[in-house]
């Protein structure tokens, strides 16, 4: 499984997030504490960013290579500064190949997304439902192979149907998937988190016993005025919070944070 992150607030160097906590998100790619499946998160990176200054469309930097061979992130981690950050380190799941277009974030649009979970047995289970289920702008995004990209299009997609929030078409999304998987006989974990450049949402599900570990930190004295969201605490702080399995979290742009549950039918 990999291991997420999400920042928003005021700007912040890159590096302050992903280099210099005690348990970053570089020392969880080779140590990671919590992880439900596998040991490592060696097969790639991510990372995502927004410029209010520019088009309003993020920008993202990607790599094949585990984070702590890359020898050009300690520039870039110097160099990239935003109020928006998403990123990523990944375990690739079995079958799924370690190929660029599978390394996270996901970009549609104005979206920024992430995903730390699987479909059981995807190729043979849901592929065909999801990709059938897809209008065509989003089908036809989907650039690799992984079951998180098209986790991503489903719920931009539900969103772009419904419309309303995204929170709102992300819990719909979950309930949806969840049947699906109870039909097929299969096991799905979806903890996932969005972003626009001025709000993040993020939920925690799983229809299994072991439900990956999410956490957000807001207003910390290391990082005040902001909220992260990550797999596992980057530092020791008594503000991180655990969110509530089969929950989503939002973030405003004003920095209110509230959790709800997600309603399953």
């Amino acid at each position: 499984m990999c291991r997420l992150l999400a920042y928003q607030g005021p700007p912040v160097a890159l590096a302050e997030l992903i280099e210099k906590p005690e348990h970053s998100l570089c020392v969880q790619s080779y140590q990671p504490r919590e992880m439900t499946s596998g040991l490592l998160n060696a097969d790639g990176f991510g990372f995502g960013w927004y410029d209010p200054a520019r088009d309003g469309l993020p920008f993202r930097f990607r790599s094949i290579q585990p984070i702590w061979t890359d020898a050009n992130l300690g520039s870039l981690g110097r160099y990239v500064r935003a109020g928006c950050i998403l990123a990523n380190v990944r375990s690739a799941t079995p079958g799924l190949a370690v190929d660029l277009s599978n390394c996270q974030p996901f970009a549609f649009e104005r979206i920024l997304g992430l995903h730390n979970g699987f479909i059981q047995n995807f190729r043979q289970t849901l592929y065909r439902s999801i990709r059938d289920s897809l209008d065509d702008p989003y089908y036809k995004a989907i650039d690799g192979s992984t079951d998180s990209e098209h986790i991503f299009a489903f719920v931009l997609n539900t969103w772009d149907r419904r419309g309303g929030s995204l929170e709102e078409a992300l819990a719909e999304s979950i309930r949806t998937l969840a049947l699906w998987a109870a039909k097929a006989s299969v096991s799905v974990s979806l903890n996932l988190i969005f972003a626009d450049g001025e709000r993040l949402v993020a939920s925690r599900y799983a229809n299994r016993p072991e439900v990956p570990t999410l956490y957000w930190l807001g207003n910390d004295l290391a990082f005040p005025a902001a909220t992260i969201v990550a797999s596992e605490p980057l530092f020791a702080s008594e503000q991180w919070q655990s969110l509530a399995p089969g929950s989503i979290l939002i973030v405003e742009a004003d920095s209110t944070v509230r959790a709800q549950s997600i309603e399953m039918s």
